[in-house]
């Protein structure tokens, strides 16, 4: 029996969605090693929900959320009230597993990936 057309469609952008969003999470993890920051975690996932890449630059915790588009503008835009939220949550609690708990310095980036793989990361975006 041959698959639907429309389900095997979905399935097919739903793979080439996942593998983009992984190569540009991995792009990114470069952009940071090579600025010093050691990747603690890759799509760390707690109750509040997931984040994306999870680094420590010496006594801080950097918490980076991927974006991708055919923009890096439009990626920008990806990333909602509602979602912020989320992340807020999710750190909150992954630095309740560390030893400085809430005491913990964190710093919250956004980096957008256009079409080409271009990219620009704004640092502490929601300050």
């Amino acid at each position: 029996m041959n698959a639907d057309p429309d389900t095997q469609a979905r399935s097919d952008r739903g793979r080439l969605s996942y593998e983009a969003g992984q190569s540009a999470e991995d792009a990114i993890g470069r952009v940071y090693a090579a600025k010093g920051a050691t990747l603690e975690k890759q799509r760390w996932r707690g109750s509040a929900g997931e984040i994306d890449l999870i680094f420590r630059l010496g006594d801080q915790v950097l918490f980076v959320e991927v974006k991708q588009a055919k923009t890096c503008a439009a990626a920008f835009t990806r990333v909602s009230p509602k979602q912020q939220a989320r992340l807020f949550a999710a750190a909150e609690e992954y630095i309740g597993t560390l030893p400085s708990g809430l005491l913990t310095e964190i710093r919250f980036d956004v980096a957008a990936v256009d079409a080409k793989g271009m990219f620009e990361i704004l640092e502490n975006a929601f300050a």
